[in-house]
């Protein structure tokens, strides 16, 4: 197998329950059909589906990247939580990534989600160590800091050493090209605290959905979680059409100027 160009890492499967409809055996093969030898899975808030994952990413050949999406409280805005991937590097990020989203469930949970406070990872227990961390592209608490840049000078730098001093050289700041508004302005800023920084970026793609007609089936699964209807012109449109699946060769126009 040549060297890969892109591996996803980012994967909401049909174990995310609100936002993805993604199936664990068929992401697998559209990894394996790509040649991309390794697959993430990082789900809203759980882990529920890891076990099965792994189990078929090893029958395929694939290797299994363990993880999850969460939600980190906003001490200012309790609405609106920032998002952190969080990916396994060995075994012990394993354990400290179950206890912490145990935790969130069973000591912070707000407005039906599992919040993760970040005091948590600093604290003597190091539940941080052995995870590897991704800023969370324009939901992530950086990207909020960099939108405020403008009135708080210095204020993203502070976010980003917060970080670092939780992860070190395990911390990635995160852009993404699929679809959502703000992108390209927060893409631009991002780059620029991480040169300033010398922290390594990576480029990710919100899989919801693995092909691009299944647009609509995830939209309705998004409805029922939340009480709306496909037609209301009023619901809150949290997704893209562009959140399938996309191939190495798709993601690698997607950032050609960015190789």
């Amino acid at each position: 197998m040549s060297f890969p160009s892109f591996v996803h890492l980012r994967l909401h499967s049909e174990y995310s329950i609100v936002d993805g409809i993604a199936r664990l055996d068929a992401a697998v093969d559209k990894a394996v059909a790509n040649g991309q030898p390794a697959l993430a899975i990082t789900d809203l808030a759980n882990t529920f589906g890891a076990i099965k994952f792994y189990k078929a990413a090893r029958s395929k050949g694939v290797k299994p990247i363990l993880g999850a999406d969460v939600w980190v409280t906003n001490e200012t805005d309790q609405d609106k939580p920032y998002r952190l991937l969080l990916l396994v590097q060995n075994s012990q990020g394993y354990r400290n990534l179950c206890e912490l989203i145990s935790r969130a469930w069973l000591k912070n949970s707000t407005r039906d989600r599992g919040e993760i406070r970040l005091e948590w990872l600093q604290e003597s227990s190091r539940l941080g160590e052995g995870l590897i961390a991704l800023s969370g592209a324009i939901y992530g608490e950086l990207a909020d800091a960099l939108q405020k840049s403008v009135r708080q000078p210095g204020h993203a730098d502070e976010i980003l050493a917060k970080y670092l001093a939780i992860f070190g050289d395990r911390f990635y700041v995160e852009i993404q090209r699929a679809g959502f508004p703000g992108e390209e302005g927060y893409l631009r800023q991002a780059l620029a605290i991480a040169i300033k920084h010398d922290v390594p970026v990576v480029a990710t793609h919100p899989i919801q959905f693995l092909e691009p007609e299944d647009f609509r089936s995830h939209e309705a699964r998004v409805c029922i979680a939340e009480g709306e209807t496909l037609a209301s012109a009023k619901r809150s449109r949290r997704f893209t059409e562009q959140q399938y699946f996309c191939s190495q060769e798709e993601m690698q126009e997607k950032f050609s100027d960015l190789p």
